[in-house]
């Protein structure tokens, strides 16, 4: 990473210019208000509505075993390459966003500067995507957070947030469990694992309506299983889950109370939680302990142009 990548990456990130008509830019469906999510159930790009709702970038540099809801991507580098030639998204094409970089009257310079090309030839999807990687990864958040400074010992939690925090973990005995903390493991408050979270009824392991990562690794035991993604700035990330059907935080702690819809390979963690309706309240006052609002106002990830 250097000062000249991540620069040229944070205008990429903001430019239309990768998209088939300009109207699209990858902070479209990442907007930095929105924790970079896009408040939608599902994304919309040139060509209208993707199948699923944008997942946050908040810390997504930390990810090392597969990106997006089913994991379809080893690593930002190959992440950055898809939506522009995804039909729906972006609908362009690596050969032309090519030519309008190499022919842009700044770009050229930017790329030199960022990677010491010396003809502009030297502009390719790689580079490109190599400097929005860069950028991705300066995203960071994990500082500012009530919940960052209780851990440091700066301040003490409320009680109810207290006692959110010992049900989300599972730190006090006399609390019931309520079996967030192994999908949502600090610090990132996600894992680089793929659950079943029983949002998908299923008789058996094929009749998922989305399979998730299964269609990715075409493991019939991965069908209906989605990466769990972080619950940092959740309260600016609604909808929530990958078809964003849950409009608001109670009905997401409500689903998990439940325990989920059935299916064979829906997680051993999904079962029906014996939770009073304090105690879901107080696990909703922890949950908003995860908020750090500076990431959304920090001038650094902010639209260059």
């Amino acid at each position: 990473m250097t000062v000249d990548g991540i620069r040229l990456g944070r205008k990429l990130f903001y430019d239309p210019i990768l998209s088939v008509d300009s109207t699209v830019s990858c902070a479209t469906c990442h907007q930095q208000a929105l924790s970079f999510t896009d408040g939608l159930d599902r994304s919309q790009g040139v060509a209208g509505m993707t199948r699923r709702g944008s997942l946050s970038l908040i810390n997504v540099g930390f990810h090392y075993d597969g990106l997006f809801w089913d994991g379809r991507s080893p690593n930002l580098e190959h992440l950055s390459l898809i939506p522009p030639e995804d039909p729906i998204e972006m609908a362009e094409t690596w050969d032309n966003v090519e030519l309008k970089l190499r022919n842009h009257p700044v770009y050229p310079t930017d790329f030199r500067q960022a990677f010491g090309i010396d003809n502009v030839s030297g502009i390719d999807r790689h580079l490109a995507a190599k400097a929005i990687s860069q950028f991705l990864r300066t995203i960071v958040s994990g500082h500012n957070s009530r919940y960052d400074r209780f851990v440091r010992g700066e301040i003490f939690l409320e009680e109810n947030e207290f006692n959110g925090y010992l049900m989300f973990f599972n730190i006090d005995p006399s609390l019931p469990d309520a079996q967030c903390g192994h999908c949502h493991n600090a610090p990132l408050m996600a894992t680089n694992d793929y659950f079943n979270n029983g949002l998908q009824e299923s008789p058996d392991l094929y009749s998922f309506p989305d399979p998730g990562l299964g269609a990715i690794t075409g493991i019939a035991s991965d069908n209906g299983r989605f990466k769990p993604p972080t619950l940092r700035n959740l309260v600016f990330t609604a909808p929530y889950m990958h078809d964003g059907r849950f409009k608001t935080l109670p009905e997401v702690v409500d689903h998990y109370a439940s325990g989920g819809k059935e299916s064979p390979n829906k997680s051993s963690f999904m079962f029906n939680l014996v939770l009073t309706e304090s105690q879901k309240a107080d696990i909703l006052a922890f949950l908003l302990t995860l908020t750090d609002s500076t990431t959304l106002t920090n001038p650094a990830f902010k639209n260059p142009f």
